[in-house]
Protein backbone atom coordinates (compact mmCIF):
# COMPACT_ATOMS: atom_id res chain seq x y z
CA UNK A 1 0.00 0.00 0.00
CA UNK A 2 2.84 2.53 0.54
CA UNK A 3 4.58 1.74 -2.52
CA UNK A 4 1.31 2.66 -4.31
CA UNK A 5 0.56 5.42 -2.22
CA UNK A 6 4.25 6.69 -3.14
CA UNK A 7 3.89 5.85 -6.68
CA UNK A 8 0.68 7.96 -7.03
CA UNK A 9 2.82 11.27 -5.36
CA UNK A 10 5.61 10.60 -7.54
CA UNK A 11 2.97 11.23 -10.65
CA UNK A 12 1.22 13.83 -9.40
CA UNK A 13 4.50 15.59 -8.53
CA UNK A 14 5.36 15.31 -12.37
CA UNK A 15 2.04 16.68 -12.86
CA UNK A 16 2.82 19.63 -11.11
CA UNK A 17 6.26 20.32 -13.32
CA UNK A 18 4.58 19.22 -16.50
CA UNK A 19 1.39 21.95 -15.90
CA UNK A 20 4.60 24.20 -14.81
CA UNK A 21 5.76 23.91 -18.07
CA UNK A 22 2.47 24.75 -20.50
CA UNK A 23 2.45 28.67 -19.65
CA UNK A 24 -0.38 29.60 -21.42
CA UNK A 25 -1.62 26.90 -22.53
CA UNK A 26 -2.47 26.36 -18.50
CA UNK A 27 -5.49 28.72 -19.01
CA UNK A 28 -7.26 26.69 -22.27
CA UNK A 29 -10.67 24.69 -22.14
CA UNK A 30 -8.01 21.42 -22.88
CA UNK A 31 -6.29 22.31 -19.97
CA UNK A 32 -9.69 21.71 -17.99
CA UNK A 33 -9.85 17.97 -19.16
CA UNK A 34 -6.27 17.20 -18.19
CA UNK A 35 -7.07 19.19 -14.71
CA UNK A 36 -10.12 16.71 -13.96
CA UNK A 37 -7.88 13.66 -15.13
CA UNK A 38 -5.21 14.48 -12.71
CA UNK A 39 -7.70 14.76 -9.78
CA UNK A 40 -9.72 11.48 -11.02
CA UNK A 41 -6.23 9.94 -11.54
CA UNK A 42 -5.09 10.57 -7.55
CA UNK A 43 -8.69 8.78 -6.53
CA UNK A 44 -8.68 6.05 -8.75
CA UNK A 45 -7.08 2.55 -7.56
CA UNK A 46 -4.61 0.96 -9.68
CA UNK A 47 -6.15 -2.27 -10.58
CA UNK A 48 -5.83 -5.87 -9.04
CA UNK A 49 -6.68 -9.46 -9.99
CA UNK A 50 -9.48 -8.83 -7.46
CA UNK A 51 -11.10 -6.51 -10.07
CA UNK A 52 -12.56 -9.06 -12.80
CA UNK A 53 -11.32 -6.58 -15.59
CA UNK A 54 -7.79 -7.46 -14.45
CA UNK A 55 -8.36 -10.91 -12.73
CA UNK A 56 -5.79 -12.65 -15.24
CA UNK A 57 -3.11 -9.45 -16.02
CA UNK A 58 -1.44 -9.17 -12.55
CA UNK A 59 -0.34 -5.88 -13.34
CA UNK A 60 2.58 -5.54 -9.64
CA UNK A 61 5.70 -5.76 -12.03
CA UNK A 62 5.20 -2.47 -13.76
CA UNK A 63 4.03 -0.39 -10.28
CA UNK A 64 7.40 -1.40 -9.00
CA UNK A 65 8.84 1.35 -11.65
CA UNK A 66 8.47 5.04 -10.94
CA UNK A 67 8.48 5.44 -14.55
CA UNK A 68 9.46 9.68 -15.69
CA UNK A 69 7.37 11.37 -18.38
CA UNK A 70 9.65 12.40 -21.67
CA UNK A 71 9.02 15.44 -23.00
CA UNK A 72 12.01 15.81 -24.81
CA UNK A 73 13.39 14.86 -27.83
CA UNK A 74 16.47 12.84 -28.33
CA UNK A 75 18.68 13.99 -31.37
CA UNK A 76 18.62 10.43 -33.43
CA UNK A 77 19.73 10.35 -37.28
CA UNK A 78 17.64 9.11 -40.02
CA UNK A 79 19.81 6.30 -40.40
CA UNK A 80 18.68 5.05 -37.04
CA UNK A 81 14.97 4.64 -38.31
CA UNK A 82 15.65 2.98 -41.24
CA UNK A 83 15.04 -0.71 -40.02
CA UNK A 84 12.00 0.13 -38.59
CA UNK A 85 10.56 1.14 -42.00
CA UNK A 86 9.20 -1.43 -44.44
CA UNK A 87 10.45 -2.49 -47.58
CA UNK A 88 8.88 -1.68 -50.71
CA UNK A 89 5.97 0.00 -48.81
CA UNK A 90 5.74 3.54 -50.05
CA UNK A 91 3.95 5.35 -47.17
CA UNK A 92 3.31 9.00 -45.32
CA UNK A 93 5.75 9.01 -42.08
CA UNK A 94 5.25 10.18 -38.89
CA UNK A 95 7.84 9.23 -36.57
CA UNK A 96 7.93 9.59 -32.51
CA UNK A 97 10.62 9.44 -30.25
CA UNK A 98 9.42 8.36 -26.82
CA UNK A 99 5.85 9.89 -27.49
CA UNK A 100 7.86 13.09 -29.14
CA UNK A 101 7.16 14.13 -32.89
CA UNK A 102 10.13 14.37 -34.82
CA UNK A 103 9.81 16.71 -37.91
CA UNK A 104 12.60 15.60 -39.13
CA UNK A 105 12.55 12.37 -39.28
CA UNK A 106 8.93 12.41 -40.43
CA UNK A 107 8.21 12.25 -44.44
CA UNK A 108 4.87 13.98 -45.38
CA UNK A 109 5.93 15.38 -48.18
CA UNK A 110 3.17 13.81 -50.36
CA UNK A 111 0.56 14.57 -48.36
CA UNK A 112 -2.38 14.87 -50.26
CA UNK A 113 -3.79 18.69 -50.55
CA UNK A 114 -6.53 19.19 -47.59
CA UNK A 115 -5.25 15.89 -45.30
CA UNK A 116 -3.95 16.80 -42.20
CA UNK A 117 -1.27 14.75 -40.37
CA UNK A 118 1.26 15.66 -37.78
CA UNK A 119 1.82 16.50 -34.53
CA UNK A 120 -1.47 16.99 -32.08
CA UNK A 121 0.70 19.13 -30.05
CA UNK A 122 0.94 21.72 -32.91
CA UNK A 123 -2.82 20.82 -33.74
CA UNK A 124 -3.28 22.12 -29.95
CA UNK A 125 -1.14 25.34 -30.23
CA UNK A 126 -2.99 26.83 -33.17
CA UNK A 127 -6.94 25.99 -31.73
CA UNK A 128 -7.85 23.58 -34.34
CA UNK A 129 -11.78 22.89 -34.26
CA UNK A 130 -11.13 19.13 -35.00
CA UNK A 131 -9.03 18.93 -31.75
CA UNK A 132 -11.92 21.09 -29.85
CA UNK A 133 -14.47 18.91 -30.76
CA UNK A 134 -12.84 15.40 -30.82
CA UNK A 135 -9.75 15.11 -28.59
CA UNK A 136 -10.38 13.22 -25.05
CA UNK A 137 -14.24 12.65 -26.00
CA UNK A 138 -14.28 9.12 -25.75
CA UNK A 139 -11.87 7.89 -24.46
CA UNK A 140 -13.28 7.28 -20.13
CA UNK A 141 -10.21 9.31 -18.07
CA UNK A 142 -13.13 9.29 -15.14
CA UNK A 143 -13.08 5.39 -14.74
CA UNK A 144 -10.14 4.24 -16.00
CA UNK A 145 -6.56 4.97 -14.23
CA UNK A 146 -4.08 4.59 -17.65
CA UNK A 147 -6.10 6.45 -19.63
CA UNK A 148 -6.62 9.45 -17.10
CA UNK A 149 -2.88 8.98 -16.42
CA UNK A 150 -2.59 9.89 -20.12
CA UNK A 151 -5.19 12.56 -20.38
CA UNK A 152 -3.88 14.35 -17.61
CA UNK A 153 -0.21 14.51 -19.20
CA UNK A 154 -1.49 15.01 -22.80
CA UNK A 155 0.93 16.88 -24.86
CA UNK A 156 2.16 15.33 -28.13
CA UNK A 157 1.03 12.17 -30.54
CA UNK A 158 0.04 11.68 -33.71
CA UNK A 159 -3.22 14.07 -35.51
CA UNK A 160 -4.34 12.75 -38.47
CA UNK A 161 -7.72 14.55 -40.04
CA UNK A 162 -8.95 13.42 -43.71
CA UNK A 163 -11.86 15.41 -45.01
CA UNK A 164 -14.58 14.75 -46.52
CA UNK A 165 -14.34 12.86 -49.77
CA UNK A 166 -10.88 12.99 -50.03
CA UNK A 167 -8.46 9.30 -50.42
CA UNK A 168 -5.58 8.61 -49.00
CA UNK A 169 -4.08 5.74 -51.10
CA UNK A 170 -0.53 5.47 -49.50
CA UNK A 171 -0.92 4.56 -45.44
CA UNK A 172 0.25 6.58 -43.30
CA UNK A 173 2.77 5.01 -41.30
CA UNK A 174 2.75 6.16 -37.57
CA UNK A 175 6.07 4.98 -36.18
CA UNK A 176 6.59 5.61 -31.88
CA UNK A 177 9.87 4.68 -30.94
CA UNK A 178 11.48 4.57 -27.33
CA UNK A 179 15.05 5.20 -26.28
CA UNK A 180 16.39 5.36 -22.77
CA UNK A 181 19.55 5.01 -21.31
CA UNK A 182 19.62 4.44 -17.46
CA UNK A 183 16.30 6.77 -16.96
CA UNK A 184 13.05 4.41 -17.29
CA UNK A 185 11.49 6.50 -19.47
CA UNK A 186 7.30 7.31 -19.29
CA UNK A 187 6.20 7.25 -22.88
CA UNK A 188 2.33 8.45 -23.85
CA UNK A 189 1.73 9.09 -27.37
CA UNK A 190 -2.42 10.52 -27.50
CA UNK A 191 -3.85 10.07 -30.87
CA UNK A 192 -6.71 11.61 -32.86
CA UNK A 193 -7.57 10.19 -36.24
CA UNK A 194 -10.96 11.77 -37.78
CA UNK A 195 -11.83 10.39 -41.19
CA UNK A 196 -14.99 12.93 -42.87
CA UNK A 197 -17.56 11.79 -44.77
CA UNK A 198 -17.00 9.17 -47.73
CA UNK A 199 -13.29 9.59 -46.98
CA UNK A 200 -10.91 6.73 -46.57
CA UNK A 201 -7.41 6.21 -44.95
CA UNK A 202 -5.30 3.62 -44.26
CA UNK A 203 -3.18 4.29 -40.79
CA UNK A 204 -0.22 2.10 -38.96
CA UNK A 205 0.87 2.24 -35.46
CA UNK A 206 4.38 0.92 -34.99
CA UNK A 207 5.32 0.61 -31.61
CA UNK A 208 9.32 -0.63 -31.60
CA UNK A 209 11.98 0.23 -29.42
CA UNK A 210 16.05 1.06 -29.97
CA UNK A 211 17.06 -0.78 -26.94
CA UNK A 212 15.65 -3.37 -24.85
CA UNK A 213 15.57 -1.49 -21.40
CA UNK A 214 12.89 -0.97 -19.35
CA UNK A 215 10.49 1.28 -19.99
CA UNK A 216 6.44 1.85 -19.77
CA UNK A 217 4.48 3.41 -22.94
CA UNK A 218 0.48 4.39 -21.85
CA UNK A 219 -1.18 5.02 -24.91
CA UNK A 220 -4.47 6.11 -26.12
CA UNK A 221 -5.90 6.64 -29.46
CA UNK A 222 -9.06 8.01 -30.49
CA UNK A 223 -10.82 7.25 -34.20
CA UNK A 224 -13.79 8.87 -35.36
CA UNK A 225 -15.41 7.46 -38.54
CA UNK A 226 -17.95 10.13 -39.82
CA UNK A 227 -20.98 8.78 -42.79
CA UNK A 228 -19.68 6.43 -45.42
CA UNK A 229 -16.40 6.44 -44.02
CA UNK A 230 -13.42 4.04 -44.22
CA UNK A 231 -10.88 3.32 -41.85
CA UNK A 232 -8.07 0.29 -42.14
CA UNK A 233 -5.97 0.54 -38.73
CA UNK A 234 -3.35 -1.69 -38.15
CA UNK A 235 -1.32 -2.03 -34.86
CA UNK A 236 2.19 -3.65 -34.88
CA UNK A 237 3.32 -3.71 -31.21
CA UNK A 238 7.42 -4.66 -31.05
CA UNK A 239 8.55 -3.36 -27.91
CA UNK A 240 10.91 -4.64 -25.96
CA UNK A 241 10.88 -7.60 -23.94
CA UNK A 242 11.44 -5.45 -20.95
CA UNK A 243 9.17 -3.15 -21.36
CA UNK A 244 5.07 -2.58 -20.35
CA UNK A 245 2.63 -1.71 -22.68
CA UNK A 246 -0.95 -0.58 -22.24
CA UNK A 247 -3.13 0.99 -24.73
CA UNK A 248 -6.73 1.89 -25.27
CA UNK A 249 -8.12 2.48 -28.60
CA UNK A 250 -11.89 4.16 -28.82
CA UNK A 251 -13.74 3.69 -32.17
CA UNK A 252 -16.90 6.01 -32.79
CA UNK A 253 -18.78 5.15 -35.88
CA UNK A 254 -21.43 6.70 -38.00
CA UNK A 255 -23.69 5.68 -40.69
CA UNK A 256 -22.93 3.09 -43.27
CA UNK A 257 -19.15 3.38 -41.57
CA UNK A 258 -16.33 0.82 -42.06
CA UNK A 259 -13.23 0.14 -39.61
CA UNK A 260 -11.36 -2.92 -39.49
CA UNK A 261 -8.40 -3.36 -37.18
CA UNK A 262 -5.05 -5.70 -37.55
CA UNK A 263 -3.71 -6.15 -34.04
CA UNK A 264 -0.28 -7.87 -33.92
CA UNK A 265 1.63 -8.20 -31.11
CA UNK A 266 4.69 -9.67 -30.62
CA UNK A 267 6.98 -7.61 -27.82
CA UNK A 268 6.61 -6.32 -23.82
CA UNK A 269 7.03 -8.15 -20.91
CA UNK A 270 3.38 -7.39 -19.99
CA UNK A 271 0.59 -5.98 -23.02
CA UNK A 272 -2.60 -4.83 -22.34
CA UNK A 273 -4.99 -3.57 -24.98
CA UNK A 274 -8.81 -2.63 -24.63
CA UNK A 275 -10.40 -2.10 -27.73
CA UNK A 276 -14.16 -0.24 -27.61
CA UNK A 277 -16.42 0.39 -30.82
CA UNK A 278 -19.82 1.82 -30.77
CA UNK A 279 -22.06 2.26 -33.75
CA UNK A 280 -24.57 5.44 -33.55
CA UNK A 281 -26.20 4.77 -36.56
CA UNK A 282 -27.79 1.72 -39.19
CA UNK A 283 -24.72 0.31 -41.76
CA UNK A 284 -21.53 0.07 -39.79
CA UNK A 285 -19.37 -2.40 -40.18
CA UNK A 286 -16.46 -3.40 -37.97
CA UNK A 287 -13.80 -6.03 -38.13
CA UNK A 288 -11.15 -6.75 -35.26
CA UNK A 289 -8.56 -9.19 -36.03
CA UNK A 290 -5.22 -9.65 -34.20
CA UNK A 291 -2.87 -12.22 -33.77
CA UNK A 292 -0.28 -12.34 -30.54
CA UNK A 293 2.85 -14.49 -30.21
CA UNK A 294 4.15 -14.70 -26.67
CA UNK A 295 7.56 -16.88 -24.74
CA UNK A 296 9.63 -16.87 -22.12
CA UNK A 297 7.33 -15.14 -19.12
CA UNK A 298 5.47 -12.36 -21.47
CA UNK A 299 1.98 -11.25 -20.44
CA UNK A 300 -0.28 -10.70 -23.48
CA UNK A 301 -4.00 -9.28 -22.86
CA UNK A 302 -6.82 -8.39 -24.88
CA UNK A 303 -10.12 -6.93 -23.81
CA UNK A 304 -12.71 -5.83 -26.98
CA UNK A 305 -15.81 -4.02 -26.39
CA UNK A 306 -18.36 -4.03 -29.92
CA UNK A 307 -21.47 -1.96 -29.03
CA UNK A 308 -23.86 -2.45 -31.20
CA UNK A 309 -26.24 0.76 -30.38
CA UNK A 310 -27.74 0.71 -34.02
CA UNK A 311 -29.80 -1.81 -35.79
CA UNK A 312 -28.13 -3.03 -39.20
CA UNK A 313 -24.91 -3.49 -38.79
CA UNK A 314 -22.20 -5.85 -38.86
CA UNK A 315 -19.21 -6.81 -36.28
CA UNK A 316 -16.50 -9.54 -37.48
CA UNK A 317 -13.91 -10.55 -34.73
CA UNK A 318 -11.60 -12.96 -34.80
CA UNK A 319 -7.99 -13.23 -32.61
CA UNK A 320 -5.09 -16.38 -32.40
CA UNK A 321 -2.28 -16.31 -30.18
CA UNK A 322 0.58 -18.68 -29.99
CA UNK A 323 2.02 -19.31 -26.65
CA UNK A 324 5.28 -21.08 -25.46
CA UNK A 325 7.43 -21.33 -22.64
CA UNK A 326 5.54 -19.72 -19.96
CA UNK A 327 3.81 -16.99 -21.33
CA UNK A 328 0.38 -16.17 -20.45
CA UNK A 329 -2.57 -15.31 -22.91
CA UNK A 330 -5.94 -13.52 -21.77
CA UNK A 331 -8.84 -12.61 -24.34
CA UNK A 332 -11.80 -11.09 -22.82
CA UNK A 333 -14.30 -10.32 -26.00
CA UNK A 334 -17.36 -8.85 -25.15
CA UNK A 335 -20.33 -8.31 -28.08
CA UNK A 336 -23.38 -6.11 -27.10
CA UNK A 337 -26.80 -5.46 -28.91
CA UNK A 338 -28.73 -3.08 -27.84
CA UNK A 339 -32.71 -3.31 -27.57
CA UNK A 340 -33.67 -1.39 -30.26
CA UNK A 341 -30.10 -3.03 -32.16
CA UNK A 342 -32.59 -5.55 -35.09
CA UNK A 343 -30.95 -7.42 -37.70
CA UNK A 344 -27.73 -7.16 -35.92
CA UNK A 345 -24.89 -9.51 -37.08
CA UNK A 346 -22.40 -10.26 -35.43
CA UNK A 347 -19.23 -12.88 -35.01
CA UNK A 348 -16.86 -13.77 -32.52
CA UNK A 349 -13.81 -16.06 -32.09
CA UNK A 350 -10.97 -16.81 -30.56
CA UNK A 351 -8.63 -19.12 -31.35
CA UNK A 352 -5.00 -20.02 -29.47
CA UNK A 353 -1.92 -22.76 -29.92
CA UNK A 354 -0.13 -23.44 -26.59
CA UNK A 355 3.66 -24.91 -27.74
CA UNK A 356 4.48 -25.70 -23.97
CA UNK A 357 3.03 -27.33 -20.94
CA UNK A 358 3.49 -24.21 -18.82
CA UNK A 359 1.90 -21.66 -21.41
CA UNK A 360 -1.34 -20.49 -20.34
CA UNK A 361 -4.33 -18.78 -21.74
CA UNK A 362 -7.49 -17.49 -20.04
CA UNK A 363 -10.45 -16.69 -22.87
CA UNK A 364 -13.76 -15.33 -22.16
CA UNK A 365 -15.90 -14.38 -25.43
CA UNK A 366 -19.41 -13.07 -24.34
CA UNK A 367 -22.43 -12.18 -26.06
CA UNK A 368 -25.04 -10.09 -24.53
CA UNK A 369 -27.98 -9.80 -26.67
CA UNK A 370 -31.51 -7.63 -26.07
CA UNK A 371 -32.74 -7.77 -29.60
CA UNK A 372 -34.38 -10.83 -30.78
CA UNK A 373 -34.20 -10.25 -34.91
CA UNK A 374 -30.63 -11.23 -35.17
CA UNK A 375 -27.55 -13.52 -36.17
CA UNK A 376 -24.92 -13.36 -33.58
CA UNK A 377 -22.18 -16.21 -32.73
CA UNK A 378 -19.47 -16.83 -30.76
CA UNK A 379 -16.63 -19.40 -29.61
CA UNK A 380 -12.85 -20.21 -28.01
CA UNK A 381 -10.27 -23.32 -28.78
CA UNK A 382 -7.06 -24.09 -26.92
CA UNK A 383 -4.97 -26.69 -28.05
CA UNK A 384 -2.07 -27.92 -28.90
CA UNK A 385 -0.65 -28.55 -32.55
CA UNK A 386 -2.63 -31.29 -34.41
CA UNK A 387 -0.27 -34.66 -34.27
CA UNK A 388 -2.61 -36.08 -36.99
CA UNK A 389 -1.24 -33.54 -39.36
CA UNK A 390 2.29 -33.56 -37.66
CA UNK A 391 2.76 -37.58 -38.76
CA UNK A 392 1.15 -36.94 -41.86
CA UNK A 393 3.91 -34.11 -42.78
CA UNK A 394 6.59 -36.02 -41.24
CA UNK A 395 5.59 -39.16 -43.11
CA UNK A 396 6.09 -37.39 -46.34
CA UNK A 397 9.85 -36.99 -44.94
CA UNK A 398 9.55 -33.70 -43.66
CA UNK A 399 11.66 -32.65 -40.57
CA UNK A 400 9.66 -32.08 -37.55
CA UNK A 401 10.86 -28.81 -36.79
CA UNK A 402 9.54 -27.76 -40.41
CA UNK A 403 6.16 -29.51 -39.94
CA UNK A 404 5.91 -27.48 -36.76
CA UNK A 405 6.46 -24.38 -38.68
CA UNK A 406 4.44 -25.41 -41.62
CA UNK A 407 0.85 -26.04 -39.00
CA UNK A 408 1.89 -22.63 -37.35
CA UNK A 409 2.00 -20.72 -40.38
CA UNK A 410 -1.19 -22.54 -41.38
CA UNK A 411 -2.56 -21.77 -37.93
CA UNK A 412 -1.90 -17.61 -38.36
CA UNK A 413 -2.40 -17.19 -42.07
CA UNK A 414 -6.19 -16.48 -42.25
CA UNK A 415 -5.42 -13.43 -39.62
CA UNK A 416 -1.90 -12.26 -41.65
CA UNK A 417 -3.94 -12.12 -45.05
CA UNK A 418 -6.83 -10.55 -43.81
CA UNK A 419 -4.04 -7.38 -43.83
CA UNK A 420 -4.47 -5.53 -46.80
CA UNK A 421 -0.87 -3.90 -47.02
CA UNK A 422 1.04 -6.40 -48.74
CA UNK A 423 4.81 -4.86 -47.15
CA UNK A 424 3.01 -5.14 -43.69
CA UNK A 425 1.89 -8.79 -44.59
CA UNK A 426 5.25 -9.63 -45.43
CA UNK A 427 6.40 -8.78 -42.52
CA UNK A 428 4.82 -10.36 -40.21
CA UNK A 429 5.28 -13.36 -42.21
CA UNK A 430 9.11 -12.75 -42.06
CA UNK A 431 8.74 -12.80 -38.45
CA UNK A 432 6.80 -16.05 -37.68
CA UNK A 433 9.06 -17.55 -40.08
CA UNK A 434 12.22 -16.40 -38.17
CA UNK A 435 10.84 -17.52 -34.81
CA UNK A 436 9.46 -20.87 -35.58
CA UNK A 437 11.77 -22.45 -38.87
CA UNK A 438 15.22 -23.10 -36.66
Amino acid sequence: MDQILDLKKWYLSNYEIFENSLNGEASSPLHSIRREAINKFSNLPFPTVKDEEWKYTNISPLLKYSFKPSFNLPNLHRNEIIKFLFEGMESHLLVFINGNFSNDLSDLSRLPNGVVAGSIAEAIAIDSPIIKKHLGKYADYKNQIFTSLSTAFMKDGAFIYVPNGKVVESPIHILFLTTSSEEQILSQPRNLFVAGKNSQLKVIEHFNSLNGNIYFTNTVTEIVLEENAVIDHIKLQEESKKAFHISRMEIDQERNSNFTSHSISFGGSISRNDINSIFNDEGGECTLNGLFITNESQLYDTHTMIDHAKPHCNSHEHYKGILDDSSRGVFNGKVMVRKDAQKTNAFQENNNIILSKEALVNTKPQLEIFADDVKCSHGATIGQLDMDAMFYLKSRGIGEESARSILIHAFASDVIKSIKVKPIRNYVEEILTEKFNK
